[in-house]
């Protein structure tokens, strides 16, 4: 049931035929995890908070600098030194205090990871290292959640979603090989401000989706953002029927 404060705050979205009644009832009771609060979690969790997600668990080991605030839009100045995920607890719970938000000041880990996802409908993969995306991956074929990956460097931008729900869905593992490399960052890059908000954005938009059954997500395409040139394309991705990640996860079924 909803107030009818809340009635009026998701009153534009509930008018939406896709979406309806129904369908903010489905996003109350849904719960994400997002993984890294810089800036592609940012957008996407002041987004996911102000349509009515209904909980929020924040997982982040860093803190506010001050060369984040260029594009990490849910901290501000007075946030500094803090960890990011009290920094952006702090601004969600001002944006919806509907939205219950969880805050977990600690790097993302094989052995925490079962504690702290195991319970959610949807994982949000905000952060900058390959090491955290194949662990994200793993858990998410394993456990059948929706992975909504993003990632931005420089005037690029790329997003896809992988659902082991569906049993044609690719995963993140058949797209890029594990080869323990260190990736490439923005921090030794740098990256255009508005790029890292039009890729959480768009993975906001997945997520609101795949929790609300509407339209057409991404499974099976990733999108490609050239911001400098202004174009946007998306390319079809198969399942790797060698994959060791999804493959064996079938195997042992």
């Amino acid at each position: 049931m909803f107030s009818d404060e809340e009635l009026a705050r998701y009153s534009r979205q509930i008018l939406l035929p896709e979406l309806d009644i129904e369908g903010q009832e489905s996003l109350k009771s849904a719960h994400a995890v997002i993984v890294g609060l810089g800036g592609l979690g940012s957008p996407v969790a002041m987004y996911l908070a102000a349509a009515g997600v209904g909980e929020l668990t924040l997982i982040d080991d860093d803190v506010v600098d001050l060369s984040n605030l260029q594009r990490q839009i849910i901290h501000t100045t007075e946030t500094l030194a803090e960890p990011k995920v009290c920094s952006a607890q702090s601004q969600l719970a001002k944006l919806n205090p509907h939205c219950k938000v969880n805050a977990i000041q600690t790097r993302l880990t094989a052995e925490n990871i079962s504690q702290l996802c195991a319970s959610v409908n949807v994982i949000l993969d905000c952060s900058d290292n390959f090491g955290i995306r194949f662990l994200l991956n793993q858990f998410s074929v394993e456990q059948k959640i929706p992975l909504v990956s993003g990632a931005a460097v420089r005037f690029d931008g790329q997003v896809a979603v992988f659902d082991s729900r569906n049993v044609l869905s690719p995963c993140y593992r058949c797209l890029y090989e594990d080869t323990g490399e260190d990736d490439v960052r923005c921090v030794n890059n740098g990256v255009l401000a508005p790029v890292v908000g039009i890729v959480g954005t768009i993975q906001a938009t997945e997520t609101l989706k795949l929790l609300t059954g509407m339209g057409e997500t991404l499974v099976g395409r990733l999108l490609l953002i050239d911001a400098l040139a202004m174009r946007i394309r998306d390319i079809k991705l198969t399942k790797d029927p060698h994959c060791p990640v999804c493959r064996g996860s079938e195997n042992t079924k």
